[in-house]
């Protein structure tokens, strides 16, 4: 049995993982969880609380697992809380990784390894650039896209130097049920249900609605890692995205679509970025030739789906 190691697997991306993978695979499921966060609700997890900055912890589970896949997504991936805290998020997500990494060749395994990245290290393109492909240079605009150059590259240069079977991914705007409220379809979806339920006044405070992102369902999302773990090429990387840019007011106007509520809309200052990104569209050509992965789940379909998730948060909350 195939014995599968997630680091953050209680997060938004981790949690649709391990259904996923539970779904589809016969596997021996472990995960990491920081202590004080709950588990999951889904069965058949092996849980285990630590710091991934903690080396010496990192290391006694990689010796107890010995892990044949390793999906690395814990990460601090929250933009703006990048720019609050800086270091913070670059020795989270630097740190942990490395110690992962220098786990596995202290205690002499060499699991398949899915190195997480982000569009975001893309930086502002021109629009001759699109869609992006993985030549496309790296023009970091926060301190969460330079960690995440930096994990990328620690991957790229680990397997290079030491054979290590590390694949990268270059996941490009992701959502879908579960999303942390901080992110911008959920902000959207909870202030919509909020009005709704008659808990807030009917009007949303957005940022700015002119940015466009190429969207993929997290569901469609974590497909992709699979199949990245199991036809990647070592050492490669893979940009996974839909090849559709859609504006933020887009995404805006089709939430509302679904609300009978007449809710007014106003821009929110502090919601601003300090680096405005106007575009990110990706090409996944590689990955869909490589593993033969395509999305699944429309747009509209996910917003349905986000706003629905909401609406039941905050008829559990009153």
């Amino acid at each position: 049995m195939t014995k599968i190691l997630i680091t953050g697997i209680s997060g938004f991306v981790g949690s649709h993982l391990a259904n996923h993978i539970l779904q589809t695979q016969n596997a021996e499921l472990h995960g990491t969880i920081l202590v004080g966060t709950p588990r999951l609700d889904t069965p058949n997890i092996h849980y285990h609380f630590l710091d991934l900055r903690d080396a010496l912890q990192v290391e006694q589970l990689i010796d107890e697992i010995r892990p044949d896949h390793i999906y690395h997504l814990a990460a601090q991936a929250f933009v703006p809380q990048s720019f609050e805290a800086p270091w913070g998020t670059l020795e989270n997500n630097i740190r942990g990784q490395l110690n992962i990494i220098q786990a596995c060749l202290s205690v002499a395994i060499e699991p398949r390894m899915l190195v997480v990245s982000s569009a975001e290290i893309y930086g502002i393109v021109q629009p001759d650039e699109l869609p992006l492909t993985e030549d496309a240079p790296l023009r970091p605009t926060s301190p969460y896209s330079v960690s995440k150059v930096t994990q990328d590259m620690l991957a790229l240069q680990y397997h290079l130097s030491h054979q290590l079977p590390i694949m990268r991914a270059r996941p490009f705007n992701h959502f879908g049920p579960g999303q942390n409220e901080r992110f911008v379809a959920p902000a959207f979806a909870t202030q919509i249900a909020q009005i709704e339920a008659g808990h807030k006044e009917p009007v949303i405070h957005v940022g700015n609605l002119e940015a466009k992102r190429d969207f993929t369902d997290v569901r469609d999302i974590v497909r992709a890692y699979t199949k990245i773990i199991e036809k990647g090429e070592p050492g490669a990387v893979y940009n996974v995205a839909s090849g559709v840019a859609h504006s933020i007011q887009e995404l805006l106007d089709t939430l509302l679509s679904y609300s009978g509520a007449d809710i007014c809309v106003q821009t929110d200052p502090d919601r601003l970025r300090p680096v405005h990104i106007p575009i990110l569209q990706g090409d996944a050509t590689r990955l869909c030739e490589a593993t033969g992965w395509q999305p699944q789940i429309p747009f509209e379909q996910s917003l349905q789906d986000i706003l629905e998730d909401h609406r039941e948060r905050v008829g559990n909350s009153a």
